[in-house]
C-alpha cells in the first residue's frame, strides 16, 4: 500500500534550489487532514494530475475542503472525506538569488569606429527573484523534480549576452570609451531583459557589468596603434631616426674623421628626403609623390680650402647647423661619447667660422 503523506515541508540547505518537488519522484498519496508547512520566502504550488490547483503562502496549511475549497471535488466522501488522493507540492523559493555569474562564452564581434573590427569578452553578476511561482513551474520546471540556479544559469546567461551584444552594437562608441559607459550599459541591458525574465515568472533585480575586455589579438592591435600615436609628427620621428644612424656612424672607429664628416652631410640629406616622403604618405587624400633619389655625398673640399682636420665636403651653413643639433641630441641621450662629441663639435664650429659665422 502506498505511503500516505501526513506532513509535507522543504528546507533548502544548499541555497541554490529555486523549485523543489515533494515527493521528489512523482505524486504521493495525500488525504484530507495532511499538513503542508511553508516557510518564509517560500510558496507551495499544489498540483494534481499535472494541474496547479492552489498556491499556499508561508505558514502551516491543513488540507481540508474547508480551507482549500478547490479540493472538494477531488476527495471522495465515501469514508468521511478521508480517501487518499495522488498529488504533489512544488515548493518555490521567493528569496533573491544574489551574485549569479554571467559571461560571454565566445568573443563578441564589435565594430569599432577607430580600430575597425574588435573582439570583446565581458562578464559580470546579476540577481533575480521569482515573481509568479505558477508561471515558473508551468513554463520552466515542467516534469523536472528540482530546478537549481546552476540548471537555469546557462539559459539566463544566453539572454543577457544577447541583449548586451545588441546594445553594444547600437552605441557607436569606441572600445576605449566603453569603461565610462558600464552604468549605462548595465541599466539598458536590464531594461531590455525585463520582459524576457517576466515571461518566465522571474524578475531581474540587478545586473552589473564588471568588465568588457578585448581578446589577445585585439589587445595587440590596440598596442600597435598606441605606439604609432606616441610617435607624433612623422617628420620629426624620421629626423630622429636619421640622427641616430649618423651617431652610430660617428662612433664607428673604422671611419676616418673626414669620412665621418662626409657621412654626416650625406645622412642629413637622406633623412630629410625620407621624412618628406613619409610625411606625404601619411597626409589624407594626397597622391603619393614619386620617390626622389637621395642626394649624393658632396665631394670633399680640397685640403687647402679647409683647415686641417676639419670635416670635408662643400655643405651649406644650414646643413652644418643641423649636424650640430643632431650631435647635441645624441649626446644628451647618452648615445655618443663625450670625446667624439667634443671632437666633431669643434670641427663643425671651425667650419662655421671659416664660412664667416664666428
Amino acid at each position: 500500500m502506498p505511503r500516505i503523506i501526513d506532513v509535507v515541508q522543504f528546507l533548502d540547505e544548499t541555497g541554490t534550489e529555486i523549485v523543489h518537488r515533494e515527493p521528489p519522484f512523482g505524486p504521493g498519496d495525500f488525504r484530507t487532514g495532511s499538513q503542508v508547512i511553508v516557510r518564509e520566502s517560500q510558496v507551495a504550488v499544489f498540483f494534481r494530475e499535472g494541474k496547479a490547483l492552489d498556491v499556499l503562502g508561508p505558514g502551516r496549511h491543513t488540507l481540508t475542503t474547508a480551507n482549500i475549497p478547490i479540493l472538494a471535488g477531488l476527495v471522495g466522501l465515501a469514508t468521511n472525506g478521508q480517501t487518499p488522493f495522488p498529488a504533489e507540492v512544488m515548493f518555490v523559493n521567493l528569496r533573491q538569488f544574489l551574485d549569479q555569474k554571467w559571461g560571454t562564452p565566445e568573443p563578441i564581434v564589435f565594430r569599432d569606429p577607430d580600430l575597425g573590427m574588435a573582439r570583446l569578452r565581458s562578464f559580470g553578476t546579476y540577481a533575480f527573484q521569482v515573481r509568479e511561482p505558477s508561471l515558473l513551474v508551468n513554463t520552466i520546471v515542467g516534469q523536472q523534480g528540482i530546478l537549481t540556479t546552476g540548471e537555469l544559469q546557462d539559459y539566463l546567461r544566453g539572454m543577457i549576452v544577447q541583449r548586451l551584444t545588441d546594445l553594444l552594437g547600437e552605441q557607436g562608441k569606441s572600445l576605449l570609451d566603453l569603461p565610462g559607459l558600464y552604468n549605462e550599459l548595465s541599466a539598458g541591458t536590464r531594461v531590455q531583459l525585463a520582459g524576457d525574465f517576466a515571461a518566465l515568472g522571474l524578475s531581474l533585480t540587478a545586473l552589473y557589468i564588471n568588465a568588457i575586455t578585448p581578446t589577445e589579438e585585439t589587445a595587440k592591435a590596440i598596442d600597435e596603434r598606441s605606439s604609432m600615436g606616441a610617435i607624433g609628427d612623422m617628420n620629426s620621428y624620421m629626423q630622429f631616426k636619421a640622427a641616430r644612424a649618423l651617431s652610430d656612424a660617428a662612433n664607428n672607429p673604422g671611419n676616418g674623421e673626414v669620412g665621418t664628416g662626409v657621412g654626416l652631410g650625406a645622412g642629413i640629406g637622406m633623412g630629410a628626403t625620407m621624412a618628406g616622403l613619409l610625411g606625404q604618405a601619411f597626409q589624407p587624400n594626397q597622391p603619393a609623390a614619386p620617390a626622389q633619389p637621395a642626394p649624393a655625398p658632396m665631394p670633399a673640399a680640397p685640403a687647402a680650402a679647409a683647415p686641417a682636420g676639419a670635416p670635408g665636403g662643400t655643405i651649406s651653413r644650414e646643413q652644418i647647423q643641423q649636424a650640430i643639433d643632431n650631435l647635441d641630441l645624441r649626446f644628451s641621450m647618452g648615445e655618443i661619447s663625450e670625446t667624439a662629441y667634443n671632437r666633431l663639435m669643434q670641427k663643425w664650429q671651425d667650419r662655421l667660422k671659416e664660412m664667416g659665422g664666428a
